[in-house]
């Protein structure tokens, strides 16, 4: 028997939608059930379609609009560039941030300290606003802007979708601690250039960025039969022995806690590294993996959160002895490869491919993901090593990606919801920040996941009575140009548009 190609069942699919579902004119800019496939393709893999979309994807047909989205390097953004550009914060590294924000957020902290004895002998005045606390607030409001932005101007959809979900996979809380001022380089260059890239160095990436190492307290987990002795060879300079003689090396200031670092083992970068991260809770790991991950990540640190430094390793801090993790030995002495070792592990494990499959089907077809698609796609990371792309497009290009029994299947989060009313009237977003207030309103605060599982990508997390409310009260202010910094451009229907925009198709995606 022949096979067809992807490409082929990808077309047949479209064809056979589009029969089904014929077409009509829009209302308002707002697509309504024409081309419904192609409806749907926009509010799957982006943030819903704006006026002229439909048309536009119509000319040029479904299956180029989705090669076009796996490669946004090829996509002119500079639409967004301009809308980006007043926010400055957005560009600056972890040190800047720290000099800027943290550092004067500190010597505020000390002051007001200071100042208790009086603020208590004086109940009376009236509580004062602390600008310093204010600015060092203000940063994690900024990068909900830009996303908030990149959502609904970037013409890179995939793009911004996929970053927002590699983000709430690898979840990092920016309202734990120094977290806040370290967030910004997290998504910008941890998680942003591998979303088609390989799931390892991802992986990689993550587990060395200071805002995972802060978040779930691997910086601070330590051999506890440390410190030891730091091995290295001694440093060479001119003198006898064949034009050379040995300096010892200056001892360097131990970490994290020093002086005598006694923080020992933290398993909870471990646990979270095989049960949301890679083989997922049923991915046959037991305990003693859990523990031995734990000191093989011994080491992995920064040496001082506050200034914004960047991962480093202390063989000092790291438990040298061999390891055991799902079968592997992992023979002692190998330092800092013993955490790349592991990452390697579970990068190739099969629980892995299967349990990142399950998350991506989830996302992009439905809350119960079809097995055979969760096969496919599977077995596409494992024969490719966890290349994101082609493991992107096997679900973009699957039957049952446009099969129309998954149109309108999914709820959209609030982020969703909100960036797709917005997109879909056409307004035009000049201060941005209103919408993210919106969003916590919502419940949805970006950046500010609790847990490190993330936001949920379910019907069950959104769909309540009170959340329907709010989302209705949202779009008639949106429909009657009442949201402060967003402008409804046009005339027309108003208590249309707000019915449309707040009804229950438009929940779904």
């Amino acid at each position: 028997m022949n096979r067809r190609s992807p490409s082929v069942l990808f077309f047949a699919t479209v064809v056979a939608a589009l029969a089904l579902y014929g077409g009509r004119e829009s209302v308002q800019g707002l697509p309504s059930p024409p081309d419904q496939a192609i409806v749907h393709v926009l509010n799957r893999i982006g943030y819903g379609p704006r006026p002229g979309d439909v048309d536009r994807v119509r000319a040029i047909g479904l299956q180029r609009y989705v090669d076009e989205q796996l490669h946004p390097d090829r996509i002119p953004d500079s639409t967004l560039t301009a809308r980006l550009a007043p926010l400055t914060t957005v560009a600056l590294s972890s040190r800047e941030i720290a000099e800027r924000y943290e550092l004067p957020t500190i010597e505020a902290r000390q002051e007001r300290k200071q100042n208790a004895a009086d603020a208590a002998a004086n109940p009376s005045d009236p509580p004062v606003v602390d600008p310093v606390q204010q600015k060092a607030n203000s940063l994690v409001l900024e990068l909900g802007e830009q996303k908030l932005l990149r959502a609904v101007y970037s013409e890179r959809q995939l793009q911004e979708v996929l970053v927002d979900f590699w983000f709430n996979h690898f979840n990092v809380d920016a309202r734990k601690g120094r977290d806040r001022f370290m967030v910004t380089e997290y998504e910008r260059d941890t998680i942003r250039p591998h979303v088609f890239g390989s799931f390892r160095e991802l992986l990689g990436a993550t587990a060395k960025s200071p805002a995972m190492l802060f978040y779930l307290d691997n910086w601070m987990s330590t051999d506890p039969n440390g410190p030891h002795p730091e091995f290295r060879p001694p440093a060479m300079v001119g003198g006898r022995h064949g034009g050379a003689m040995f300096l010892p090396i200056p001892q360097r200031p131990l970490g994290p806690g020093a002086p005598g670092v006694k923080n020992g083992l933290n398993e909870n970068y471990g646990r979270e590294l095989m049960e949301l991260h890679t083989l997922g809770v049923d991915g046959g790991y037991t305990q003693r993996d859990v523990t031995e991950i734990a000191r093989a990540f011994t080491g992995w640190t920064m040496p001082n959160p506050r200034q914004g430094n960047g991962f480093t390793f202390d063989p000092r801090l790291h438990d040298p002895g061999e390891k055991i993790v799902l079968g592997h030995v992992i023979k002692a002495g190998g330092g800092e490869s013993d955490g790349g070792k592991i990452l390697d592990i579970l990068a190739q494990h099969p629980s892995t491919a299967t349990f990142i499959a399950t998350k991506l089907v989830r996302r992009f077809v439905s809350d119960t993901p079809p097995p055979g698609l969760v096969a496919r796609v599977a077995a596409r990371f494992r024969d490719t090593h966890g290349d994101l792309r082609e493991v992107t497009r096997t679900i973009l290009m699957s039957p049952e990606f446009l099969s129309p029994e998954t149109f309108n299947a999914k709820v959209k989060t609030p982020l969703e919801f909100l960036a797709s009313a917005v997109r879909a009237t056409g307004a035009d977003v000049q201060d941005a920040l209103p919408l993210v207030r919106t969003l916590q309103q919502l419940g949805m605060p970006l950046y500010q996941c609790q847990p490190p599982t993330g936001y949920k990508d379910t019907a069950g997390a959104w769909v309540n009575a009170g959340a329907l409310v709010s989302r209705m009260n949202f779009a008639t202010r949106l429909a009657d140009s009442k949201v402060p910094g967003t402008i409804l451009t046009g005339d027309g229907p108003t208590n249309e548009l707000a019915l449309r925009l707040g009804g229950p198709e438009f929940q779904r995606r």
